[in-house]
């Protein structure tokens, strides 16, 4: 029995001391930390950002690569973090892989899918953040959202370049929400007091937008958000107050095409009607008057709650 103890003792020391020596030494090649890998990842960005990018933006990214001259539309300075920090991963990568056009961008950047793989889009867009100034920091980006049921617009308007990473205001464009019941839709006057010159000459967009202009007809766009026909909602009081636009119309600023999912539903009506209670669908009354109890009790709004404010 003794024998039989220290054979068992020497195999439980001896299989402890093999453990020991191979933690003590570990593989031999253990894998790079994240530091490490980010930092190689950085490097290979600005290797490919050189051999396929600085011909157009220039070596330090200002725009004015040996090729620039020969654009009607300068390439983007891709330093200003003013209006690159804004931009979303994603976004940039949609640009670097299928072009400008794919964002409503000029065409003039080309799709480099046939070139780099996803992994070293990552790697260019790593490096245009290492080059912006100020300094890029990663809470300053919004994933984007697919807005549902966003319809087919006549022109190519991506709020991610208007609203998000030029920050031009709602009501520049959308002046009567201030003043009167409907946000309104900028005139073709509006939107060419930019693009008679940015874009002009060679972004198939803003070419039709010279095309209503030169026709003297307003931009058929197609409406997202409307409300019932027997409900009265004025903009202005809502505006004024503030309300910001996106608790009703979303995060318009992250969205390439705007759309909305929202109004009456059979399927959420069929769940109140059999007892659940689920939120309410966004621009529906429940929703509306959801929002004003919210704003009554946190910031002293006294919006109205009866029936004739909405229904007169």
């Amino acid at each position: 029995m003794r024998g039989r103890r220290t054979l068992h003792a020497l195999a439980v020391a001896l299989i402890l001391s093999s453990c020991v020596v191979w933690i003590a030494v570990g593989p031999r090649f253990p894998p790079a930390p994240p530091a490490a890998a980010a930092v190689r990842d950085l490097e290979a960005g600005r290797a490919l950002y050189a051999r396929h990018c600085a011909v157009c933006h220039g070596e330090r990214g200002r725009g004015d690569g040996a090729s620039a001259a020969g654009f009607a539309t300068k390439p983007a300075d891709l330093t200003d973090g003013r209006l690159m920090n804004a931009l979303p991963d994603a976004f940039l990568l949609s640009i670097v892989l299928r072009g400008g056009a794919a964002e409503g961008l000029a065409p003039t950047m080309p799709p480099f899918a046939g070139f780099l793989s996803d992994a070293q889009a990552r790697q260019v867009v790593l490096h245009l953040r290492e080059i912006a100034s100020p300094p890029f920091r990663p809470e300053m980006t919004q994933p984007l959202v697919t807005a549902p049921r966003a319809p087919r617009q006549p022109i190519f308007f991506n709020h991610v370049i208007h609203a998000g990473s030029f920050q031009i205001a709602c009501q520049y464009c959308h002046a009567d929400a201030r003043r009167s019941e409907y946000a309104g839709l900028p005139s073709v006057e509006r939107c060419m007091g930019c693009h008679k010159i940015i874009g002009a000459q060679d972004n198939p967009e803003i070419a039709k937008l010279h095309d209503f202009a030169r026709r003297g007809q307003p931009i058929p766009w197609v409406r997202v958000f409307k409300m019932p026909e027997f409900t009265f909602f004025p903009h202005a009081p809502h505006v004024r107050f503030p309300i910001a636009c996106q608790t009703c119309h979303g995060p318009i600023e992250r969205m390439r095409v705007v759309g909305a999912d929202t109004g009456p539903a059979l399927l959420h009506d069929l769940q109140v009607l059999v007892g659940f209670k689920p939120p309410s669908r966004a621009l529906t009354m429940g929703w509306c008057i959801e929002c004003h109890r919210e704003q009554n009790a946190t910031r002293g709004a006294k919006a109205p709650l009866d029936c004739v404010t909405c229904h007169h």
